[in-house]
C-alpha cells in the first residue's frame, strides 16, 4: 500500500444518480492492467445491485470528484446464505486518488457508520496475484477467516 502524502481529501459516500452514474462507472477503466481482474465494473455492481434488497451501494468523492465506489450487502439473505455478516463486497478507488490515504479514510467512514448501526465486524474478501488488495486489507487490520469464497481468501475486521 502506498502511504498517503499530504492533506486527505473531503470525503462523501454519495448516492449514485442519473447524473453521476456515467462518471461513476468510468472510474473502473482508470484501474491498472493489474488491478482490472480484481475488481469488478462498476457498471455490473450497480446492475446487480437493483436485483437485490441486501446491496447498499454509493460513489466515493474527494473533494467533489468521483473518485471511487463500494457497494456492501448487509447481511444473509436466500440468494448468499454464505455470507456471514456484513460483507463489503465491491470497493474501488480510482487510480488518480489512490495512494491519498482515500481507500483507509472511506473504510473508516464506512466502520462508523456500521457501528451506529450496531454492527461490530465487516467481512471481505480479495483475489491473490499481481494487483491483489491483500496488504491493504492487512494492514486496516482486517485478519484471515480461513475460507475461500469463490477462489477468494475471506477475511474479517472486527472492533
Amino acid at each position: 500500500m502506498t502511504e498517503s502524502t499530504g492533506e486527505l481529501p473531503r470525503l462523501e459516500l454519495r448516492r449514485i444518480d442519473r447524473e453521476n452514474l456515467y462518471a461513476v462507472c468510468a472510474l473502473s477503466e482508470t484501474l491498472s492492467v493489474e488491478q482490472r481482474p480484481m475488481v469488478i465494473d462498476n457498471s455490473v455492481s450497480i446492475a446487480e445491485a437493483h436485483f437485490s434488497d441486501c446491496l447498499w451501494y454509493r460513489a466515493v468523492y474527494a473533494d467533489d470528484v468521483p473518485a471511487g465506489f463500494l457497494m456492501v450487502h448487509l447481511g444473509l439473505d436466500e440468494d448468499h446464505p454464505e455470507l456471514r455478516g456484513v460483507f463489503l463486497w465491491r470497493f474501488m478507488v480510482a487510480a488518480p486518488a489512490q495512494g491519498r490515504g482515500i481507500g483507509r479514510a472511506v473504510l473508516g467512514l464506512l466502520v462508523d457508520r456500521l457501528t451506529a448501526q450496531g454492527v461490530r465486524e465487516l467481512y471481505t474478501s480479495y483475489a491473490t496475484g499481481p494487483g491483489t488488495p491483500a496488504g491493504f486489507y492487512r494492514a486496516l487490520g482486517f485478519e484471515p477467516t480461513g475460507r475461500i469464497l469463490d477462489g477468494e481468501h475471506e477475511v474479517v475486521l472486527r472492533w
